[in-house]
C-alpha cells in the first residue's frame, strides 16, 4: 500500500483584528514517496506586530527545507538543524529591531512507518488512535490563568531553543490534530474526538474551529487534521525506533503468550539470541519468533543490528519465491522481536552431517547450488553482502524450496557501524582476503557458496577447519571433490575449485556467473582450474628461500673455517 494521507486545514481571526496563526504541509513528490509528509503550526506572539512574521518564517523554513535534507538523517535530527537555524535568525532578528518577533511552533513528519512531533510553545498535537486521543506534546507557558500568555519557551525569544522530540509507530488509520491555542483551551479533548468524524479531514477540521469560536474563543482558532489512509514501505529507521522503544521479552516458556502467539518449542539459544517456535492462537499457524537474549536487552548495538535484520528481512521476502523466509511485519507489538514463517524441513548441513564422508546427491546438491545463488544474486542486486554462506544456513523445506536463513551479519550499506567493522562470517567459509582486513564483497558469498558445494559434495572442508587468522592452510589447493568421490563430474570440479580459488581475480565475479557455469555443466565445460602459482598463495616464500640459502652457505663457510686443511 502506498503513503496516503487525507489532510484538512482551517484557520480563523476570531474576534482578532489579524491573525497571527499560521500552517502549512508538503508531501513528497511521487519520485521521493519514501520522504513522507511535513506540517507545523505556529502562533505568533502579539509583541510588536512581528508575531505573524515569526509564525510564518518559523512555519516555512520546516516546510521547505524539511525535503532538502540528506535521507540518510533520522528525522529528529533534520528537525532539529532547521529550528534551531530558523530560531539563531530570529534572535538575531529580534536583537536588531524594536519588538520582538516570536511564535510557538509544532511540527509533524510522518516518514515510512514512524511519526515525528517536534514542539515549543502552546500549540499542540494531537494522535487519535481508535477510540483514543492522546495528547503528544506539554505546554511551554506559565501555568496560572492570568499569566497564559507568558511563555516559557519560544521561537525566536532566547538565542539558543530546546525542543521537545516525540517519536512512536505510525498505524493506518491514525489521525493527527494540530491545534493553536483559539481552540485547545475552549474545546476538550472528548469533544474534539467527536468532531473529528465530521466527514472529510477539511471537514472536520472547519467542524472544530467553529466549535471553538462558538464556545467563546477570544483567540485565533486555527486546526490541521491529517488522516493516514496508506502506510509506506517500512524504513530502517523505523525498525530502529521500534528497537529502541519496546522492551526485549523476558525469556520464554513452553506455553507463554506473547501478541496472540503461544510458545511451543525453544529452538535455539546463541547467548545473543532466542529462537523460539510460536503458534498463533487463531490461524494456528507456526512461526518463528527472534529476540535478543535478555542478557543482551540492554546493548544498544545488539538492539540496532537485529533492526537492521528485519529491515532487510522486510526487503528480501517480498516475493514468495525470492528464496527467503518471510517476515511478518507485527502490529502493535508489545515487544521487540521478529516473527518469521515457520518452515518444516532441514538445513543442509543436517542432511550433510546425516551422510558423513558419502556426501549428498551430485544432483541435489547441483539443483541446490544454483537455487542458493539466483538467491545470493538478488541480494548482491539489493546491495546486500550476506557474510555468513554455509550448509547451515541453507534451509530445505519440506516444499522443496530451498532458503537462504540468517541476515544477522548481512551488510546493505545502513548497518550500524559495530556490524560493519565486525569480522563476522564461519572461518571456514571465509575468503583469504578477509583476513588481510581486505573489505568485504560479492566475493565473500561467492566464495563461502563454493567451499559449502565442496563440503556438500564430500562431507570434507576444502581447507579443512579453519581458525581465526589460520590462513596458512589457503596456500595448500584442495583435492578435486572427484579424487574424494568418483562419481562427481569433472566439469562441477573445475566449477568448485574456481569457486574457491585462493586468488581472487581467478573466482567468478557475480553470482549469475557461478549459476550460467552451472546451468551449462558438461554441454560447456570451464577449462581446468590452474594451480596458483606458490608466490602468489605465499609472497614471503622468496624470503624463506633466500634465508634457507643464507644459512646454508654460512654453514658451509663455517665447515670450512673449521675442519678443511689450510
Amino acid at each position: 500500500m502506498s503513503f496516503d494521507i487525507d489532510m484538512g486545514y482551517t484557520s480563523d481571526r476570531g474576534p482578532r483584528q489579524d491573525n497571527e496563526d499560521f500552517a502549512a504541509a508538503q508531501r513528497a513528490a511521487p519520485h521521493e514517496e519514501a520522504l513522507g509528509f511535513i506540517a507545523a503550526i505556529a502562533d505568533g506572539v502579539s509583541v510588536g506586530g512581528g508575531g505573524r512574521m515569526a509564525a510564518q518564517t518559523s512555519v516555512m523554513s520546516v516546510v521547505e527545507d524539511y525535503f532538502g535534507a540528506p535521507p540518510t538523517w533520522d528525522t529528529s535530527v533534520v528537525l532539529d538543524r532547521i529550528i534551531s537555524a530558523q530560531n539563531s535568525w530570529l534572535a538575531t532578528h529580534n536583537r536588531r529591531h524594536s519588538g520582538a518577533a516570536m511564535s510557538t511552533l509544532t511540527a509533524l513528519a510522518l516518514r515510512g512507518q514512524t511519526w515525528t512531533v517536534a514542539h515549543v510553545g502552546d500549540t499542540r498535537a494531537y494522535l487519535v488512535r481508535g477510540p483514543e486521543c492522546r495528547r503528544l506534546t506539554q505546554d511551554h507557558a506559565l501555568d496560572h490563568l492570568d499569566l497564559r500568555s507568558q511563555l516559557t519557551r519560544a521561537m525566536g525569544q532566547d538565542d539558543a531553543i530546546r525542543v521537545d522530540y516525540l517519536q512512536g509507530e505510525l498505524h493506518l488509520g491514525d489521525t493527527f490534530v494540530l491545534a493553536s491555542d483559539g481552540v485547545h483551551t475552549r474545546l476538550a479533548q472528548q469533544h474534539m474526538l467527536s468532531l473529528l468524524s465530521e466527514g472529510t479531514a477539511q471537514e472536520a477540521s472547519a467542524a472544530i474551529v467553529q466549535a471553538a469560536l462558538a464556545a467563546g474563543s477570544q483567540d485565533n482558532a486555527t486546526v490541521m487534521v491529517i488522516r493516514v489512509l496508506g502506510l509506506a514501505r517500512s524504513r530502517l529507521e523505523d525498525a530502529l525506533v521500534r528497537s529502541r522503544q519496546l522492551p526485549v521479552p523476558a525469556r520464554l516458556k513452553v506455553g507463554d503468550e506473547i501478541d496472540g502467539h503461544v510458545v511451543t518449542a525453544l529452538v535455539a539459544d546463541t547467548g545473543v539470541h532466542l529462537l523460539y517456535q510460536v503458534r498463533h492462537t487463531q490461524t494456528k499457524a507456526l512461526r518463528a519468533l527472534k529476540t535478543l537474549h535478555p542478557s543482551r536487552a540492554s546493548d544498544p548495538q545488539e538492539r540496532a543490528m537485529l533492526a537492521h535484520e528485519a529491515w532487510l528481512g522486510t526487503r528480501v521476502s517480498e516475493r514468495a519465491d525470492a528464496g527467503f523466509v518471510r517476515l511478518h511485519e507485527v502490529q502493535d507489538s508489545s515487544a521487540f522481536y521478529l516473527l518469521f514463517d515457520w518452515h518444516t524441513g532441514q538445513t543442509l548441513e543436517q542432511m550433510s552431517e546425516q551422510r558423513g564422508a558419502q556426501g549428498l546427491p551430485v544432483s541435489d546438491v547441483i539443483a541446490w547450488c544454483m537455487a542458493a545463488a539466483r538467491s545470493i544474486g538478488r541480494l548482491h542486486r539489493l546491495g546486500v553482502v550476506h557474510r555468513d554462506i554455509k550448509p547451515g544456513n541453507l534451509h530445505l523445506g519440506d516444499d522443496g524450496q530451498l532458503r537462504l536463513l540468517d541476515l544477522g551479519v548481512a551488510i546493505s550499506g545502513n548497518e550500524p557501524a559495530e556490524q560493519r567493522s565486525l569480522h563476522a562470517g564461519t572461518p571456514s567459509y571465509m575468503n583469504p582476503e578477509l583476513w588481510d582486513d581486505e573489505p568485504v564483497d560479492a566475493q565473500t558469498d561467492l566464495f563461502a557458496l563454493g567451499v559449502s558445494m565442496y563440503q556438500l559434495l564430500t562431507g570434507h572442508l576444502p581447507f579443512g577447519d579453519i581458525e581465526p587468522y589460520q590462513t596458512a592452510r589457503f596456500r595448500r589447493p584442495p583435492k578435486p571433490p572427484s579424487r574424494l568421490r568418483p562419481d562427481v563430474p569433472i566439469w562441477l570440479d573445475h566449477i568448485v575449485l574456481k569457486a574457491v580459488a585462493f586468488d581472487k581475480k581467478q573466482r567468478f565475479e557475480t553470482a549469475e556467473e557461478l549459476e550460467l557455469a552451472i546451468q551449462r555443466g558438461a554441454s560447456r565445460p570451464l577449462p581446468a582450474h590452474g594451480s596458483t602459482p606458490l608466490i602468489a598463495r605465499d609472497p614471503t616464500v622468496l624470503w624463506k628461500v633466500a634465508l634457507a640459502v643464507s644459512l646454508l652457505f654460512n654453514a658451509l663457510l663455517v665447515y670450512w673455517l673449521l675442519f678443511l686443511p689450510r
